[in-house]
């Protein structure tokens, strides 16, 4: 009975230590999950994407408090959930961060991304940037810039990004402002037909946007009717990456659904 008892024994200390191990992971990334979504909820505008960051991390803590007492079952099909999430996260990570931008184009379209009354955000200041790089390698190509004025706006985004541009040196004899849009498949609708207006049906077009959004847009404006497009994937901070990444997979999956057009 000793040797029996010792294995038995071994495999319960096993099972704790293994029990124990999945629930620190839990914690280890729940957390400062919240802890940075509170962060931003002081910092920045509410959005969905805060809401399921916290939403998964308040989740990831309940079930490491009460991982002993949920049905194997249950565990393994949050499991399946969680990888699945991670993997659809990294294919749009890889995605925005492979750029296929070739400095040759005929156009650039910069996306909006919000504006603080006449002021654009961090996050849209580094889609800008990206254009001024385009520029000063590719000085005589068009950049359509895009963005209705939406609440809390005091001018369009067009135009903030456009003064953004102006005073970092590029000439506004080539920015074009798309100032109508609401939505991304506007803002590339509508840039299309600027474009189509000064350059003819035929071109060669590259989009900026921040690189967790680079996927759905290109696949955008294919719908939009843009059929060739290069994309620049702007570099994004750290500690908006889960929100806005959280956000973005719920978009694409929407996307898969319910094409724009």
């Amino acid at each position: 009975m000793g040797p029996m008892r010792n294995r038995t024994e071994s495999g319960v200390l096993s099972d704790i230590f293994h029990e124990r191990g999945i629930r620190l992971v839990l914690l280890v990334v729940g957390v400062p999950l919240l802890f940075c979504a509170l962060i931003l909820l002081v910092t920045t505008n509410f959005n969905l994407g805060l809401l399921v960051q916290t939403l998964v991390s308040l989740g990831l803590i309940a079930l490491a408090l009460a991982y002993h007492h949920i049905p194997k079952w249950i565990r393994l099909v949050l499991l399946t959930l969680g990888i699945a999430m991670a993997v659809f996260i990294a294919f749009l990570f890889i995605y925005g961060t492979n750029d296929t931008v070739r400095y040759d184009e005929d156009v650039m379209i910069v996306l909006g991304a919000g504006i603080r009354g006449e002021r654009v955000t961090s996050l849209l200041a580094r889609r800008l940037d990206e254009a001024v790089t385009f520029h000063r390698k590719n000085p005589g190509a068009l950049i359509v810039v895009c963005g209705g004025q939406g609440p809390q706006e005091d001018i369009a985004e067009s135009e903030a990004m456009e003064r953004y541009l102006i005073a970092a040196g590029v000439s506004p004899d080539v920015i074009v402002q798309e100032d109508l849009s609401t939505s991304t498949f506007e803002n590339l609708s509508f840039a299309r037909c600027l474009i189509v207006d000064r350059l003819g049906e035929e071109f060669t077009s590259v989009l900026v946007t921040n690189d967790f959004h680079v996927y759905r847009a290109t696949r955008i404006a294919h719908n939009a009717g843009i059929e060739e497009v290069n994309h620049i994937g702007a570099y994004t901070k750290w500690y908006t990456l889960p929100s806005n990444y959280l956000r973005e997979m719920l978009a694409v999956l929407r996307l898969w659904v319910f094409p724009e057009r």
